[in-house]
């Protein structure tokens, strides 16, 4: 049974995210919390690809790396941002709120020892575990993980793999799942696709989001090359490394948008698109599989991570990872079938207003925090 919170009561809440990794996710989380009577700041820092979202409810702090400089993802900015973290971290643990709820955090071999004292500290792991760690990762991790009152994972499988890899203590693990965008549905002044895209009548398969490798882009080429149809396959996405020869072996009725794709142009691409697929070899949850939720799209999903608890929703089909074949044979069927499409259509719609809705997540976050605050 949900709590009834009486917005006097609610604490005053940071949700920090200092290299503004996830704004979407940040926007969505601080306007819910809002939405429930608490006082929020967001304490990030400017993202340098595009807009972000308008504070809605809610006070955002771009309190971090104000002197940055060179471009987006470049070196010069990274050093920029290295050579100001300590300091900037310093000056937040100063000012910082009641409940200070991390949602990443930069440096973590530091960072353990740079967070504020004194108050309820949160993290959401949204990367449980570091996909390719680097020398002493998995110990600077598991140290922060040490470090803070509770840790939040969005899946049960994230939980577990806390738990059974890292060894975290079972009763800080907290999972609370990953709410659907729906405010990407509404973003005003939304533009239209691209002349060559809105001039396609064929049905479209959209892969969306950054293109790395563990997304399984080419297995998906691999698959798509097997079938026969009269359909487009859009990958669409800024990529994070080299796909100059999937794009030379991929056939012609696959089209690349190879660049970050904003707000305002997201909704083009899931409103046109008949079915959404995350072909993924390893994942806990995905930001593009909550933006499909909130877009009321059919999605094919890879059975790894959290993706099957999506999938117990009615939400999405699901096929073995890394295995071209199966894919193929899933995306065949589901393109010839619009019934099968309109059922996992209506489970996603149904589960992003239900289970996957922010506010729900807001509750059960203002619930933590409390839990924490009386046990500080």
């Amino acid at each position: 049974m949900a709590t009834n919170h009486h917005p006097a009561a609610e604490p005053r809440v940071d949700i920090v995210d200092p290299s503004a990794y996830t704004p979407p996710y940040d926007h969505a989380l601080c306007a819910a919390l809002a939405r429930a009577g608490a006082s929020v700041r967001l304490q990030t820092s400017r993202f340098a690809y595009g807009p972000v979202p308008a504070a809605d409810g809610y006070e955002r702090v771009e309190r971090f790396y104000r002197r940055g400089a060179g471009a987006a993802g470049s070196r010069q900015r990274y050093v920029a941002k290295l050579a100001q973290h300590v300091p900037d971290m310093v000056r937040y643990a100063r000012a910082a709120a009641d409940v200070v709820h991390f949602q990443w955090l930069t440096v973590q071999p530091i960072d353990g020892v740079l967070m504020p004292r004194g108050r309820p500290l949160v993290l959401t792991a949204h990367d449980v575990l570091p996909r390719e760690p680097r020398r002493g990762q998995l110990a600077a991790q598991r140290r922060l993980y040490e470090r803070v009152d509770a840790v939040v994972v969005h899946s049960e499988h994230g939980r577990s793999r806390l738990v059974g890899a890292l060894d975290v203590d079972p009763g800080k693990v907290h999972v609370i799942g990953h709410g659907a965008f729906e405010h990407l549905t509404r973003v005003p002044g939304a533009l239209a696709l691209p002349a060559e895209l809105a001039a396609v009548e064929k049905p479209v398969v959209l892969c969306f989001g950054l293109l790395r490798p563990y997304k399984g882009i080419d297995v998906l080429l691999e698959a798509w090359r097997g079938l026969d149809l009269d359909a487009e396959l859009w990958i669409v996405g800024n990529p994070r490394m080299d796909i100059s020869a999937l794009r030379a072996s991929a056939p012609p009725s696959v089209r690349w948008v190879p660049r970050f794709v904003r707000d305002d142009e997201i909704a083009a691409y899931f409103h046109r698109a008949d079915l959404v697929v995350l072909p993924y070899r390893e994942i806990d949850q995905s930001g593009v599989l909550f933006t499909a939720l909130a877009f009321g799209a059919p999605l094919l999903l890879s059975a790894v991570g959290g993706f099957p608890e999506v999938g117990a929703q009615g939400a999405a089909a699901l096929v073995a990872p890394g295995d071209p074949s199966a894919l193929a044979a899933e995306l065949g069927r589901l393109l010839g079938d619009s019934d099968a499409r309109a059922a996992l259509a209506a489970g996603a719609a149904s589960a992003a207003r239900g289970r996957y809705s922010w506010d729900a997540i807001a509750r059960r976050h203002l619930d933590l925090y409390a839990t924490l605050q009386r046990s500080s």
